[in-house]
């Protein structure tokens, strides 16, 4: 069985175009996202077939604002006045959760574990003491920059584990 891969920053863009139907900016060699940071991150947990935490996905407030907003067509400034208000929303929260789950299909290849998202976490929510260990932790992960055409910009750290 081959390791889970880390998808590249043009798998996520391209992924996150394809769901938004916009364009989608991603730069790489971004700072890694710190949850505990005001104003804290979306965190999403993947998991094989045997529950085994296997991967994380991490979006500051401001990038699940702008995510949530775009998806659903929400207009551009109740992302900004999430993003000055410092507080996602739940409908915004449950949006980025959504794109979450689709991300799992960023960690599937063929011959691979096959990865599902297991739980996420909303910004200022305590991260599990399992899942917390691993979000500064030196593995394979990509720290990008995103900006979401007409929507905004933010960071978002992909682990595998």
């Amino acid at each position: 069985m081959i390791p889970t891969p880390l998808p590249a920053g043009m798998e996520v863009r391209d992924l996150l175009e394809g769901m938004l139907g916009r364009d989608v900016d991603i730069e790489t060699g971004a700072d890694a996202v710190d949850p505990t940071m005001f104003p804290g991150a979306v965190t999403g947990v993947y998991v094989d077939d045997q529950l085994r935490l296997s991967a994380l996905v991490v979006i500051d407030e401001p990038l699940a604002a702008c995510l949530g907003a775009a998806i659903a067509l929400i207009p551009a400034q109740t992302a900004q006045a999430a993003i000055d208000d410092g507080f996602l929303p739940p409908a915004l929260f449950d949006n980025a959760a959504e794109i979450l789950n689709v991300m799992a299909s960023l960690f599937n290849a063929e011959g691979a574990p096959h990865l599902r998202l297991y739980a996420t976490y909303a910004p200022g929510e305590t991260l599990p003491a399992d899942v917390a260990t691993w979000v500064p932790a030196y593995v394979r992960r990509d720290n990008l920059a995103a900006t979401v055409k007409g929507y905004g910009r933010g960071l978002v750290s992909v682990l595998v584990i």
